[in-house]
């Protein structure tokens, strides 16, 4: 399986979670938990966790062909909700 992880460094890493989960939670199957939060995205499950300093989703890709489109629903969403640390993009790595 594919795996895509992104990284975020933020002290605001468990609300963020709480707001991208709750968001998601329209459309997929989500939650989140704290520091820690899931969602059934269409690209492939997400797991996101979240320390003092960061924010970090693990996507389990469905196919290889998703990992654009992984990137974009995360990035995209968490730019709507971390504009005050004018966040353009995760740190992305295979």
């Amino acid at each position: 399986m594919n795996q895509l992880i992104g990284r975020f460094e933020t002290p605001n890493g468990a609300k963020y979670i709480s707001q991208l989960c709750k968001h998601f939670a329209h459309k997929v199957e989500a939650e989140a938990d704290g520091a820690s939060g899931f969602a059934k995205l269409p690209c492939g499950p997400a797991q996101f966790s979240a320390s003092d300093a960061s924010l970090e989703v693990r996507i389990d890709l469905v196919a290889e062909d998703k990992v654009e489109m992984a990137k974009h629903i995360i990035d995209a969403h968490l730019a709507r909700f971390a504009f005050r640390e004018n966040f353009e993009a995760m740190a992305w790595d295979r």
